[in-house]
């Protein structure tokens, strides 16, 4: 027993020491202090790694310590985003049965009938910016929000732990899952934990409520059926992953070859239909149905929402994010300098329109020139495909960056997790009682994230990622 303490001397201070600092993370940082933020953080990440490394081979204990991790954050109020008073908000909203996407909350302030409990302190909490827009989260997202609401009551902490609980339950559903597709995929099944114990996961998705980890839970598993070619319950969950956020719609073209190629089945057959779109020599048949069913799912699940004013309020909410919202952008920050000099004022109407094109021609040229016809090629190209929309994105808030990094998972590609690092420098911005971003600290970001990409493109080209 001394002599196994002895060996693992050095695993056991480092996780006592990520513990110390997950919880001054979870109950004693302020937003604003960017400087101890980004120690902290820095210590996170660099001791997090060495852990991986020392401790690869011992699945177990790993998966342990990720699990407690997630356990110390579980009564913290988040400290770095508001955003879960709007979730709150919403659930509530729908628990008493109303549609959350019918009004803003400024509308119910003005009718002077304000219709959940607490609703002074979640308006307070969520702030005017969010207060004054519809909803733009999609149903399968509301439901959890729905269910904090259910049972949670008139306690704000009690929301948030329920919210929290669904959210470490993905993140355990997509360590079990990536570890099987890992294995399957023949690459090191450690790789996982590059995603399951990278702080900023457990920053941005435990402590902070974001969901990107239950829509990448989805995502993952649909990959995982259509590894093993469950075409139907494949694109069931595709559907559901849109409707938890809706980055995957983004990529479905990706998909094209995969579902075309004419890899005889060796699988359990799922339907009668599942059956039909498997046969080689109905490949593009499959592919029809293939998208039908994940647009249909995601269709269907607005249903409980319906009304004549939810597809305008809906669009015109996300249409916010391409035309009036910035923050932490790349190319697009340079395009507006352009813009200012030769306009004389900021062009982001415009840039937010134009840019989204770019995008879809680069979408399409993965689609059709690169071989994405296996599941190890598709990764990759679903990683560029994601990085490249990111990059010509006004806005970027860190928690965007997980759909990337699980991606890279996958991959012999690190570059998602250097920007995992790289990206909370833009929590500089965040001051007291503003926001102001420092360029300077955002140019650092992309000159990082991008001069390792080149690097990994160039010299580790064909060097496979072992950590």
């Amino acid at each position: 027993m001394l002599q196994t303490l002895k060996h693992y001397k050095i695993p056991v201070l480092m996780t006592f020491g990520i513990l110390l600092m997950y919880w001054e993370f979870a109950y004693n940082l302020q937003r604003h202090d960017f400087v101890k933020f980004i120690l902290l953080y820095a210590a996170l990440f660099f001791l997090s790694f060495k852990l991986i490394q020392q401790l690869k081979v011992n699945f177990k204990t790993l998966v342990t310590i990720g699990i407690v991790l997630r356990l110390l954050f579980i009564i913290a109020l988040p400290n770095l985003s508001q955003d879960y008073y709007r979730f709150l908000w919403d659930g509530r909203l729908i628990a008493e049965g109303l549609n959350p996407y019918l009004y803003t909350p400024d509308h119910w302030v003005a009718l002077g009938s304000l219709p959940i409990a607490q609703s002074n302190e979640l308006l307070e909490g969520m702030g005017d910016l969010s207060a004054r827009h519809y909803s733009n989260y999609p149903p399968v997202n509301q439901l959890f929000f729905w269910l904090s609401g259910l049972l949670s009551g008139k306690s704000i902490l009690g929301g948030v732990i329920v919210l929290r609980l669904f959210i470490i339950a993905a993140d355990v559903g997509i360590l079990l899952i990536g570890r099987k597709l890992l294995v399957l995929m023949n690459l090191p099944k450690h790789q996982i934990f590059w995603y399951f114990l990278n702080p900023f996961i457990l920053i941005e998705l435990t402590g902070n409520l974001h969901f990107e980890g239950v829509m990448l839970f989805f995502f993952l598993v649909a990959l995982y059926l259509l590894h093993r070619e469950r075409y139907l319950w494949s694109s069931i969950f595709i559907g559901l992953s849109i409707s938890v956020k809706l980055v995957p719609l983004l990529l479905l073209p990706l998909f094209y070859q995969i579902l075309i190629s004419k890899t005889p089945s060796s699988t359990k057959i799922d339907s009668r239909l599942s059956h039909l779109i498997r046969k080689p020599k109905a490949s593009f048949l499959r592919l029809f149905i293939f998208y039908i069913i994940v647009l249909t799912t995601f269709v269907l699940t607005f249903i409980p929402f319906s009304t004549p004013e939810l597809i305008n309020h809906f669009s015109s909410t996300i249409a916010l994010w391409f035309e009036k919202f910035e923050f932490n952008a790349s190319i697009y920050y340079i395009i507006r300098y352009i813009g200012f000099q030769t306009k004389g004022f900021n062009i982001i109407a415009t840039a937010g329109q134009e840019l989204p094109k770019y995008v879809i021609a680069f979408l399409l040229l993965l689609t059709f020139l690169r071989k994405n016809n296996s599941t190890l090629r598709l990764f990759p190209v679903l990683l560029f495909g994601i990085s490249i929309y990111f990059l010509l994105s006004t806005t970027i808030h860190p928690w965007y960056i997980a759909t990337p990094l699980l991606l890279s998972v996958f991959t012999k590609y690190q570059y998602a997790i250097v920007w995992s690092a790289v990206v909370m420098l833009s929590y500089s911005a965040y001051k007291i009682d503003s926001v102001n971003e420092n360029l300077w600290l955002v140019a650092i970001e992309y000159v990082v994230l991008i001069g390792y990409f080149i690097y990994e493109l160039t010299i580790k080209k064909s060097k496979q990622v072992n950590l």
